[in-house]
């Protein structure tokens, strides 16, 4: 892939048609940058810091960056309209919103000049997206990490029906963590790929070494999708996932789910390293991260794959 311009990098001002998704616990400051440092869009994840760090984290990035760079605001986190004051009074260009209304701040961000993207897990959502007037739309399959679709939609299902319903710039997410997979969610009519798996194992991550190193160790099957009653989630089924799973087998009760996850699960396992009692949230595509790179190596890997892919003719 070279720099030519396309839907997502004009929309953007970017070189190339990749932006890092928002994780909670690895999207600080050091990823985001070094992310939009190698021409792409790197992302900081507003859904795991309070309002003050979260301020600390965009003026470190504008200090570490003259690239643009944007900040993920997932809709079903507290103190909403303090985070969105903060990204006004810091200038920041680009917003990408998830789980929640796109209508909610669309409108506000964009009367002060800010690029909104929201994240989908279906094409009815895609199309609530369109009719509620974001710049693009973020398409994510079943495969991705966190926090998910109840319609376990694929996607490699997803992109191509999501495209034949908008026409506002495309973004893909969900399993694509190589060149290849880039090129083919593309050729499914996406402009662009959101990627977050691979750049949770990198050496700007912010989440502890010993979650970056187990990413490395999981294969295929070692995830799952769970807690539908509370907010679908994709994660490694360790012992905190089995206490789960004891739940489901005595009795799908909401209350003992609430109870089971407590507070600071996520943080306890991705951010304080705890592999065992912790929420560890990552894809699919896992299974196919076999080291901690940094992010220049992960970039110079996907482009490489990207323009070695010949596609067939028949």
């Amino acid at each position: 892939m070279n720099s030519q311009q396309n839907k997502i990098t004009q929309l953007f001002n970017i070189q190339y048609p990749i932006i890092q998704a928002g994780m909670i616990w690895h999207s600080g400051w050091k990823l985001a940058s070094a992310v939009s440092n190698c021409g792409g869009l790197g992302l900081i994840g507003a859904g795991s810091m309070y309002p003050d760090i979260l301020r600390e984290n965009i003026q470190k990035c504008k200090q570490a960056t003259d690239k643009p760079f944007g900040v993920n605001v997932p809709m079903l986190y507290p103190n909403l309209d303090e985070v969105i004051q903060i990204i006004l009074e810091e200038g920041v260009k680009i917003v990408f919103t998830s789980a929640g209304n796109p209508k909610t701040y669309t409108e506000t961000l964009q009367k002060e000049g800010l690029k909104v993207a929201h994240v989908v897990s279906s094409t009815k959502f895609a199309m609530k997206c369109e009719e509620a007037g974001v710049d693009a739309v973020v398409a994510e399959g079943f495969e991705a990490g966190g926090h998910n679709g109840r319609d376990e939609t694929t996607t490699f299902c997803l992109i191509p029906n999501v495209r034949k319903h908008i026409s506002k710039p495309l973004i893909a997410a969900g399993g694509i963590a190589l060149g290849s997979q880039m090129k083919a969610a593309m050729i499914l009519g996406a402009d662009g790929v959101q990627i977050g798996s691979r750049f949770a194992a990198t050496v700007e991550a912010s989440a502890h070494e010993n979650w970056k190193n187990k990413i490395t160790e999981l294969q295929e099957g070692d995830t799952h999708l769970t807690l539908k009653e509370l907010a679908p989630v994709r994660m490694v089924k360790n012992k905190f996932f089995n206490e789960l799973e004891e739940i489901y087998n005595v009795g799908r009760n909401k209350e003992s789910l609430i109870a089971s996850l407590g507070r600071a699960r996520a943080k306890k396992g991705m951010f304080e390293g705890d592999m065992e009692e912790g929420e560890l949230e990552i894809g699919q595509v896992s299974a196919l991260i076999d080291e901690v790179l940094p992010v220049e190596t992960v970039f110079q890997n996907l482009l490489k794959e990207f323009n070695e892919i010949n596609t067939p003719s028949l």
